[in-house]
């Protein structure tokens, strides 16, 4: 046998693959970074500082630029709707009709809100009142307040163009302040629609956006960005609330009034180098540096070399997203596999060919599973056998138990000389016994195990004549029907025995059958013997009790085969009164001819 090395057997467990792959991954992200350091500083000058700022800050003030675009792009994609303007122009904002129209209109906002990372809402208000957004369940300011706002007034006097705001804390939704860029636009504004069918569609962009987008912007160590809208407002600025306090300024008319380009101001220490551009809205976007900063290109190197480490670590963790999912698909599939044996089924295999754990346990999850499948099979057969045999050993157990009443009976007859009844009770015990072997099936019709009974009420009604009278009311459409054979016969030697013999008065044994809803047959056991309290009768079902007082064990008998063989639904009940009699009520289910 070849003898592998460690570092065979170690490359192939999981644990060795993933340390390979990240190691992998660290060496390479350090070469691209030290490659892009070296290239930096053999290449970068101090004179290309302001191109590089003026590049960063044209770059900025084009994605701002772009964003704004999209956005105004979104609103008229919006507006293209038809289903705005019939929800505008409806005169009941309350209407069966109007509600449905802001069910459709809502999402389809809701899809263009989750399309956008940088939308923070769309809200649409109506002069009639409506109010549609991209949220299910918001609560709005009230119309009239929503009315009186800036964007939406300033998007009424423009009738029709495109608004657009500077940076603001938005008060639409209730208990909600955030910080956004409005672009509000009335629809209607071209007369097309009513006075009453005017509303203004508003598209907010999450000003967290512009912030990061800024942020991201280093410019030296006191270098920052901030931008303008035309009239010389603060859309950003990384200090904006210092400088709305007054601490800190900025030569905001200077900016306004000069054109794109590099702008000086100031002098010594705080001297500044002003770097503008401005978009087709009119935002200025200014990149700030401090000259005495500009010394060589360490700054940029830093800048570059976090650029591009950021890009490398994007990269690995691509890589490591794939080489993760590659190493615990198999994982997934043997999990998804346990879940079908959770649920019974033990027919599946897992089909994983490799050499490493994976390949290992898989082949053990299809040994085991296959083992339990014999197992189980195994123990479904051995109860099975235990049932029958359960089945035979009670059925054993009454047989005897009629046989020895029934020779005592023909004994004691023969012993006084009534040899004619003799001989009829030997006949009506052999037709009996002939019934009861019913060629060794353990199920018989109905109409069978009545005529066991009639044999054995012929040898008792001989046994005690003139002690009690019997019939039998059994429904003829039921006696085709299965039953389990020799169930009635306890039932009416009970109530021989222990309702009608210790009886004063002629008894009678009326023998009912019938069909009831619900898919069962119902057979009742009636005399009118000395009867008994409630309790005692339900506890002959009790095989404690039974085999206490010797009475009943037959009943419990019957009682367990029933449920034995047909379920803890039916069986036995009794229903009983000292001086009224016993009823025995036998159910079971209907079984048709030829059912199992």
């Amino acid at each position: 046998m070849r003898h592998r090395g460690p570092f065979a057997l170690r490359f192939k467990s999981i644990h060795t693959g993933i340390a390979l792959a990240f190691s992998c991954l660290i060496l390479c992200t350090t070469a691209i970074l030290s490659y892009n350091s070296y290239r930096l500083s053999a290449d970068a000058v101090t004179d290309n500082s302001l191109v590089y700022t003026s590049e960063l800050i044209t770059q900025l003030n084009t994605n701002i630029q772009t964003y704004i675009g999209n956005m105004e792009s979104i609103s008229t994609l919006a507006m293209s709707n038809g289903d705005l303007e019939r929800y505008l122009s409806l005169p009941d904002p309350d209407s069966e009709e109007a509600r449905s129209l802001a069910k459709q209109l809502s999402p389809f906002f809701r899809s263009i809100v989750k399309s956008r990372s940088d939308i923070a809402s769309i809200v649409l208000v109506g002069s009639n009142g409506t109010v549609v957004s991209d949220r299910d369940y918001a609560r709005y300011k009230g119309q009239e307040e929503l009315a009186d706002q800036d964007w939406y007034t300033k998007a009424v006097s423009a009738k029709g163009r495109v608004v657009i705001s500077s940076s603001h804390v938005q008060h639409i939704f209730q208990n909600e302040y955030r910080w956004v860029v409005s672009i509000s636009r009335q629809l209607g504004g071209d007369n097309s629609l009513s006075d009453k069918g005017k509303g203004v569609l508003l598209v907010d962009l999450n000003y967290n956006l512009i912030n990061d987008l800024c942020r991201q912007i280093h410019l030296g160590q006191r270098g920052y960005v901030f931008i303008l809208d035309p009239s010389g407002d603060m859309i950003y600025h990384p200090q904006q609330q210092i400088v709305y306090t007054g601490l800190k300024s900025e030569d905001i008319q200077t900016l306004l009034a000069s054109p794109d380009g590099p702008i000086a101001a100031g002098s010594g220490s705080g001297e500044k180098m002003y770097t503008l551009r401005t978009n087709s809205y009119g935002w200025k976007t200014v990149g700030v540096i401090y000259p005495e900063e500009l010394v060589g290109n360490k700054k940029e190197m830093q800048l570059s070399s976090a650029l591009w480490g950021f890009l490398c670590l994007i990269t690995a963790l691509a890589i490591s997203v794939m080489l993760s999912y590659t190493l615990t698909k198999p994982i997934k599939h043997l999990d998804a596999r346990m879940k079908q044996v959770e649920k019974g089924n033990f027919d599946i295999r897992v089909d994983i060919e490799s050499v490493n754990e994976m390949g290992k346990l898989a082949r053990t999850f299809n040994l085991m599973i296959s083992k339990i499948k014999e197992l189980m099979h195994q123990i479904v057969e051995e109860q099975e056998m235990k049932r029958i045999s359960e089945l035979k050993a009670l059925q054993a157990q009454i047989q005897p138990h009629f046989l020895y009443n029934t020779l005592d009976s023909i004994i004691w007859m023969a012993e006084t000389g009534k040899m004619e009844d003799v001989v009829r009770m030997t006949s009506a015990l052999s037709k009996l016994f002939r019934a009861s072997i019913s060629k060794g099936e353990e199920l018989v019709p109905i109409g069978v195990e009545l005529e066991h009974i009639r044999n054995y009420l012929t040898i008792q009604h001989i046994r005690y004549r003139n002690k009690f009278t019997y019939s039998i009311e059994v429904d003829p459409e039921i006696q085709d029907f299965k039953i389990l054979k020799i169930v009635l016969q306890p039932l009416v030697e009970n109530a021989i025995y222990h309702g009608i013999k210790n009886s004063s008065e002629t008894g009678h044994i009326r023998i009912t059958g019938s069909y009831r809803e619900g898919g069962t047959i119902e057979l009742r056991v009636i005399d009118n013997g000395i009867g008994m309290e409630q309790e005692k009768a339900d506890a002959l079902l009790l095989k404690g009790r039974a085999m206490e007082n010797g009475k009943g064990f037959g009943l419990h008998n019957v009682n367990h085969r029933i449920q034995l063989y047909f379920g803890p639904a039916y069986g036995l009940s009794f229903e009983s009164e000292p001086e009224e009699g016993t009823t025995a009520v036998l159910v079971i289910p209907a079984l048709p001819p030829g059912g199992e």
